[in-house]
């Protein structure tokens, strides 16, 4: 089954947002999701323990870098997909995950910084492709736009994405107050919609085609291009963590 990885090693980048949406895009589509929390902040988690009880839906939590190798190879193959949301920090959690992924999503806003911080992942593949022969598929998905608005600096991110040949998804996902309240809640989007004033269907169709943008990437029983996980080895990468 498919492994996704979410990482940027800059918190705030909208990351967890970015897995959450997914998460309940796909548990909407009848998909079974096995989500490992591997934030020490545990928004992922939090949320989880609020919510409604949630069928084809389950969390691992306090993932370590001894643990997370055995933990998604026993989950792959019980559930239809594994949703890694890693620290928004540099960690040794990102060498394991990433070579353990069938993708790997990185979430960018439209700054300098939160680029910054997208670059450390793609780094990190590059790192594995050249030193490991490891080629791990990989997209960058802009997070927290304004619908509205496109900024300078959202189209110099953009630029600077198709100068290095980098794949971006078609469906950025929108700064909107119904993502937010999908944490202060403890609720899937598709249950905000009685909340007045929220153009919660407008967030239900950016959260749809997005979904749709991953899955045609990547889907339950497709086998990563880098071959199967099981016969991948790994090159020491702490100096590129």
């Amino acid at each position: 089954m498919a492994v996704i990885t979410f990482a940027n090693t800059k918190g705030g980048a909208g990351k967890t947002t970015a897995a959450l949406l997914l998460v309940t895009e796909l548990l909407h589509r009848k998909y079974r999701v096995c989500v490992i929390d591997a934030d020490p902040q545990r928004w992922f988690s939090r949320w989880y323990e609020g919510a409604s009880l949630l069928p084809n839906f389950t969390i691992e939590t306090y993932v370590s870098t001894s643990t997370i190798h055995k933990i998604i190879h026993e989950r792959r193959s019980q559930w239809d997909f594994v949703i890694v949301d890693l620290p928004g920090i540099q960690s040794p959690l990102l060498a394991s995950a990433v070579g353990l992924s069938d993708h790997v999503l990185v979430p960018i806003q439209g700054s300098s910084m939160d680029a910054q911080g997208g670059a450390q992942v793609l780094d990190m593949l590059r790192y594995l492709d050249r030193k490991a022969g490891i080629c791990i598929p990989h997209s960058v998905v802009l997070s927290r736009v304004n619908p509205m608005i496109t900024t300078r600096s959202m189209q110099a991110v953009k630029r600077l994405l198709t100068q290095q040949e980098i794949h971006v998804l078609d469906t950025p996902i929108a700064e909107r107050a119904a993502f937010r309240e999908m944490f202060d809640l403890s609720r899937p989007l598709r249950r905000l919609d009685d909340l007045p004033g929220r153009n919660v269907q407008k967030a239900v169709t950016n959260a749809s085609d997005y979904a749709d943008d991953v899955l045609a990437l990547v889907a339950p029983g497709l086998a990563s291009k880098s071959g199967p996980l099981s016969n991948r080895t790994y090159t020491p990468i702490e100096t590129a963590a």
